[in-house]
């Protein structure tokens, strides 16, 4: 049976034009579907409910879970900071929901798949922090929001020996794309950092206790068509997901008849 995947989609809460304006919106890029589809899974949607009893119902009805990226920044409060950069932020409903559904989903043990911005949230809500602007707070700083279009490759990433990653791709060393100004600084109390770029920029986090528990700096999601270690990412997802227990209907409640 294909694996249910639980995809988060970005939001407009009315204060973003180009996307729905003054009407509150949800949007998604249609990439983070197609991969999860055409490589053996099934995609859902999930709406960014905010009562934390129907997130957790929400978690009971899939496989595994897909944080996608943003176009906006977290809120450098919810990482102990003050906002030191002009940037447009996550929308609240949006950046408390999935910072929920990362905790859950460790404690559930539910593979999970973070995306760009979704890496950041992954390690945030594990107690890490990010860079709030690299090249502003970077010296000798890549470029990490590459001109040319997100398909094609852009720079190198070293990956540690022994991890997650490493057994995914069976190199030390793979190409990646790039579309971020910020980056992990601290890397979070249960995570490990597991690639990063060669000016040291962390470009993948881990949790080494879990099956799969995976964030990326980079959009595979415009790379799996063409290259074969960017599909292994997603492919490998939708195992681990595929191997997790069916989720068993609730039993029958009994009647109290006479």
């Amino acid at each position: 049976m294909k694996p249910v995947i639980g995809v988060t989609p970005d939001f407009n809460a009315g204060d973003r034009k180009e996307w729905g304006g003054k009407e509150p919106t949800y949007f998604l890029r249609a990439r983070y579907v197609r991969a999860i589809e055409e490589l053996g899974g099934v995609p859902v949607i999930l709406p960014l409910v905010a009562d934390r009893s129907a997130r957790r119902r929400l978690l009971t009805s899939i496989d595994g879970l897909l944080l996608t990226g943003s176009g906006p920044d977290l809120d450098p409060t919810l990482y102990g900071e003050s906002q030191r950069y002009r940037f447009p932020l996550v929308a609240e409903r949006r950046s408390s929901f999935e910072l929920d559904l990362v905790r859950l989903a460790i404690r559930n043990q539910i593979p999970t798949l973070a995306i760009c911005g979704g890496m950041q949230t992954m390690n945030v809500a594990c107690g890490g922090t990010l860079y709030q602007d690299l090249p502003a707070q970077v010296n000798d700083v890549l470029e990490h929001r590459q001109q040319t279009p997100a398909v094609q490759l852009s720079h190198s990433i070293t990956i540690t020996p022994g991890s997650l990653l490493d057994r995914i791709v069976k190199r030390t060393r793979m190409k990646v794309n790039s579309s971020h100004h910020q980056s992990v600084k601290t890397v979070g109390r249960t995570l490990l950092a597991s690639a990063t770029a060669p000016d040291g920029i962390v470009e993948a986090i881990e949790h080494p206790r879990l099956p799969f528990f995976l964030g990326l700096q980079w959009h595979p999601e415009f790379l799996f068509e063409r290259h074969l270690l960017h599909r292994r990412l997603f492919q490998t997802f939708l195992r681990a997901a595929s191997r997790r227990p069916s989720h068993q209907p609730s039993p029958a409640r009994r009647g109290t008849g006479s």
